[in-house]
């Protein structure tokens, strides 16, 4: 900290523009700067009076600003002599000393801020130089040395020392100033005890707690024996009655809230009394006692075993987990529990973890089902109520699954469809989900495998070529001197050293798929020269390939390139490679230009609870599809490569909907309607190709939404609802459809994964959903050429710590292997083009054909699709 050690002009003019107006008695003692939100302020009164801290307040001052910004307002507490107060962030994870005064804050500094106490507009303390040197406070605990406890306006480097990353031992402690737990003076003597399989009850609620509120009237007793402790993630601790009710209908167990780190003396196997009211904390049964701590500790006894956890027939696991709240369980063989989504971040709980489900993992009701109809809806409403999450009490580090020590990209990984056999935790229930809280450790000898890794796929050796679709998860090349795409901005890996492992994932997975044509997603938009990265990808694939099996890339003519150089205006593109071995270019590549949405503001209009509102102007894109012609020994086969508009970014019939920021109830996630269109041009392009046709690519909808069904077989006649297309749309530059129009029938390709596997494929997973984004569709001379079809699962059931970016993976050492090379799967089509036969002169032509229909029947024949 040698570098702040100096005041600057600055930072005496702010110290004297603020006359301190204060008690000088109240300072900041320490300052925590940890890992993720591992945030705290912490605040002492070495004065001999409580202060009042009504106008007082946290500030910072932001990235060497000398203006502050508030975070926490201190208004309605206080601060007792020699009294100790923390300020923590909402979702740090950091443990108190039993008996600490604490409280949320909205703490966002950062490593190159200055935080300071005000009052009424006066800075009392400070920590950190004004302004503040970039990083001097980053991954640090800093906290004010016992010869220095006096307030000071001006930040003195001298006063302050100095510890690692996520230090928090000094918390809760300044110099002789030490936080002592309170003697608990309750008693349950005399008391009458309530036992607590009696507070639980049989239903999802307890029936002590009256209908329409969300506590007893009174405070219940009871006594049980700690199973577990909970310090971060639910502040209290477990308890068990040991004897329970003999009944599979009630839980034996209770979280009981005490609102911090419980006392040393209360551990597993300890018994304790506790009396507090019965509250169903949003949907969470459990003993409040935060305010007055009653409790009392009695003798220690055995820890509590975990009890096995099963699904009955005709419950659901919602209602399984409910007879099970607030005990230890185990995953064992007959759980049945599967990994639905693996260990990845959490949006609504904020946290890494993964979720498992019952007997099998999730599917998207989409995929399955059209959006709206009976059959999707059910689905929905039973996934969500098919879910566990499975996390630590402590957030995991970056990189780190707690449960397994031993997570690694090569042997410790774990992939949806998994089973974690021996894994004990605590059934809770937070955020809306139930959730077991992790109480050991597992190894990967413990999870058995619900579909292993494969090192190729089956299809690479099938038919005479082989079509792929892949998309590589924003491959750039500009951190390791590529060009630029059109908007300058790098959706991809951040430095070389991340580039360059992401290009050899790519290759490994690429070389093991055999293909002979293959379809890019997600690609840098830099056009097509030796810094392009499509060349750059070439070049380092062909280093792993026969001269025979050399890739080429497809270039679109000059006259379709923008600028001159690039595909589009997007920041990524569609590409596509060939082996000249195996197929050669039949004439140009063409473009098929997609729709664009242009809405001026004012447009339309809707009504917001009586209020009328006008849209915002809307301004929306798409990526252009290509296609190429291949000559095929004496067939043609051309092939489109599609990436269509996401589903994360709002269209003008979001805003209509009042979906611009929430998920459509349909389903199909925002901007359906813009990708009807796109669809439906496509399909119109597309009617005048002869020969054999193969859409692939990333439609950004599953298998039986609205895009996919345009292209294929959407009856409207047969249909719950119409199918749109989206308004105030533009294809090349002119207008196309002013207002939305509905789609009588689809363009009749063939969805060749249905056809082939049936309706439950997949290539991707969001939320713990799998299904397939990825398709291949064919017109029916392709299709009667599939050999076989497959789904590479190497992308969508694997951890995104194992990615390429190393942002949020800690030390998590990465592999070369092609597993987590990108988040889809790679859709690869084997086809069959066979040589052609002259007509053979002898006269067993029946018999030959006999021959060959005994040999289909028997399995020997080729298969293909019928």
């Amino acid at each position: 900290m040698d570098n702040v050690k100096k005041l600057t002009a600055v930072a005496m003019a702010v110290a004297a523009a603020l006359p301190l107006a204060a008690s000088a008695e109240v300072m900041i003692t320490e300052y925590v700067e940890g890992n993720s939100n591992n945030k705290a302020i912490e605040l002492y009164n070495s004065g001999d009076a409580t202060v009042d801290l009504s106008g007082y307040s946290l500030v910072r001052y932001k990235d060497g600003a000398t203006t502050p910004t508030n975070m926490v307002l201190l208004d309605g507490t206080s601060l007792p002599a020699k009294g100790i107060k923390v300020v923590l962030h909402p979702s740090a994870a950091i443990t108190l000393p039993a008996g600490t005064d604490s409280m949320n804050g909205e703490l966002f500094f950062n490593g190159t801020d200055a935080v300071a106490l005000m009052k009424d507009g006066a800075i009392v303390d400070v920590v950190g130089a004004i302004p503040t040197p970039k990083d001097w406070g980053l991954n640090v605990t800093i906290a004010r040395k016992a010869s220095a406890l006096k307030a000071n306006a001006v930040f003195n480097d001298a006063d302050w020392d100095t510890s690692a990353v996520d230090t928090f031992s000094g918390l809760g402690r300044v110099g002789d100033a030490v936080v002592v737990p309170p003697e608990p003076t309750f008693s349950c003597a005399g008391a009458t005890l309530v036992p607590i399989y009696e507070i639980q009850g049989s239903g999802d609620k307890s029936p002590l707690v009256p209908e329409g509120k969300f506590e007893s009237e009174t405070e219940v007793t009871l006594r049980g024996v700690v199973s577990a402790r909970g310090e971060s993630l639910a502040k209290g601790f477990y308890l068990i009655d040991v004897k329970g009710d003999n009944s599979p209908l009630t839980s034996d167990g209770i979280f009981v809230f005490l609102g911090e780190a419980a006392p040393e003396a209360i551990q597993p196997g300890v018994e304790v009394c506790v009396q507090g009211k019965v509250k169903e904390y949003f949907g969470l049964t459990q003993i409040d006692i935060k305010a007055d701590k009653k409790f009392e500790v009695g003798a220690k006894g055995e820890v509590p075993g975990a009890v096995p956890f099963a699904v009955t027939d005709g419950e659901t696991l919602e209602q399984a987990l409910e007879r099970f709240e607030g005990m230890k369980i185990v995953l064992d063989a007959g759980s049945e529990m599967k990994v639905s989504r693996t260990f990845s971040y959490d949006y609504a709980g904020r946290r890494n973890n993964l979720m498992l489900s019952h007997k099998a993992p999730l599917m998207k009701p989409t995929q399955l089902y059209p959006a709206l109809s009976e059959e999707a809806i059910a689905l929905e409403k039973q996934n969500r109520g098919n879910e566990l999450f499975v996390e630590s009490d402590f957030k995991a580090a970056n990189g780190v699954v707690p449960f397994l020590p031993d997570f690694n990209a090569e042997t410790g990984y774990i992939r949806v469809g998994d089973e974690l056999k021996g894994l004990e935790g605590m059934v809770s229930y937070s955020f809306n989900e139930y959730r077991l809280v992790t109480s050991n450790t597992i190894t990967p000898a413990d999870i058995v495998r619900g579909n292993d890794r494969t090192n190729a796929p089956s299809v690479a050796s099938k038919g005479d070529i082989r079509v792929a679709s892949f998309n590589v998860l924003n491959f750039f090349n500009e951190v390791a001197g590529g060009d630029a795409n059109p908007t300058g901005e790098n959706r991809g890996a951040l430095t070389e050293e991340e580039m360059l492992l992401q290009r050899t994932k790519i290759v490994s997975a690429i070389t093991a798929m055999d293909a002979d044509i293959v379809g890019l997603m997600e690609i840098a938009n830099n056009g097509f020269g030796d810094k392009s990265a499509i060349a750059d990808l070439v070049n380092a694939l062909n280093t792993k390939q026969t001269a025979e099996n050399a890739y080429k890339f497809v270039e679109i003519a000059d006259a379709d390139k923008t600028d001159g150089k690039f595909f589009g205006n997007d920041a990524i593109t569609v590409g596509m490679l060939y082996r000249a071995s195996k197929v050669s270019p039949d004439g140009a590549a063409f473009v098929i230009e997609t729709p664009e949405q242009h809405a001026p503001a004012g447009v339309l209009s809707r009504d917001n609870k009586g209020t009328a509102e006008q849209n915002p102007a809307q301004d929306k894109y798409q990526r252009h599809s290509l296609a190429q012609t291949f000559k095929v020994k004496d067939d043609k086969l051309t092939v489109v490569v599609n990436h269509l508009k996401s589903k994360g970014s709002g269209c003008l019939e979001d805003w209509v909907n009042f979906d611009e920021s929430r998920d459509p109830a349909n389903l199909q996630g925002k901007c359906n309607a813009f990708r009807v269109s796109a669809a439906k041009v496509i399909g119109e392009r597309l009617k005048s190709v002869e020969g054999d046709l193969l859409v692939i690519g990333d439609l950004n909808a599953y298998g039986m939404e609205d895009p996919v069904r345009v292209l294929t077989d959407y009856d409207a006649s047969k249909s719950n609802r119409a199918v749109k297309t989206a308004s105030y749309t533009t294809l090349g530059g002119k207008t196309y459809e002013q207002e939305g129009s509905v789609i009588d029938k689809g363009y009749g390709l063939i969805n060749l994964n249905t056809q082939v596997h049936g309706a439950d494929t997949y290539s991707y997973s969001y939320n713990g959903e799998l299904g397939n984004l990825d398709h291949a569709l064919g017109n029916d001379s392709l299709a009667k050429r599939v050999v076989d079809i497959e789904d590479w699962h190497i992308n969508s059931v694997e951890s995104n710590l194992f990615e390429y970016g190393k942002k949020f993976t800690g030390s998590l050492e990465k592999s070369e292997n092609a597993f987590s090379a990108s988040d889809h799967d790679p859709v690869i089509v084997a086809l069959s083009y066979p040589d052609k036969e002259a007509p053979k002169k002898d006269d067993g032509g029946a018999l030959g054909g006999l021959a060959l229909a005994l040999m289909t029947l028997m399995g020997l024949g080729r298969r293909r699709l019928k």
